[in-house]
């Protein structure tokens, strides 16, 4: 089973000084954190605050394309977590047919923010986390939960990229 989500927000892990895309359930009870690069995380944070950027950056490049080809996104889907590391699909649909592409899951969110398509993690996905990532083992997996799931707006703008 999936779960829709929707990106919350963007922090910095306080250990390691790496970008976490934090993902929320629709209902507000699920939260997943993705560790992801800086550039990934500067390719979200500029379509989450609609900064405009004088040339196409690669996100913005691939929407066009598929526009182009007349092809649309139908949605992203994490849908594996192996040795700490997330997996995704994008799932794309063109002249009735729809099929998939793998990617990171870094990649899929950028795209998912530029073509406005719905974003889901599988339900085993969100079973198997165990809120990681590098620096985690610093907190223990509550203290971690509690931190993210207590974000406000303020503490999430704080982390600029």
């Amino acid at each position: 089973m999936d779960v829709e989500m929707k990106i919350r927000g963007l922090m910095m892990d306080p250990v390691t000084q790496m970008p976490i895309v934090i993902l929320r359930d629709l209902a507000g009870t699920a939260l997943l954190p993705i560790w992801v690069g800086i550039y990934e995380a500067n390719a979200i944070a500029l379509e989450i605050e609609k900064v405009p950027t004088p040339r196409p950056m690669t996100h913005d490049l691939l929407k066009n394309v598929l526009q182009g080809l007349d092809t649309q996104v139908k949605r992203i889907v994490v849908n594996d977590l192996k040795d700490d590391t997330f997996y995704a699909m994008i799932w794309l649909e063109r002249e009735g047919e729809t099929f998939s592409i793998d990617s990171r899951p870094s990649d899929a969110l950028a795209l998912a923010l530029r073509v406005d398509c719905p974003i889901y993690v599988k339900d085993e996905v969100l079973k198997n986390s165990k809120l990681s990532g590098p620096g985690a083992d610093k907190f223990n997996e509550e203290e971690l939960r509690k931190m993210l799931e207590n974000l406000n707006d303020e503490d999430i703008g704080r982390y600029k990229m």
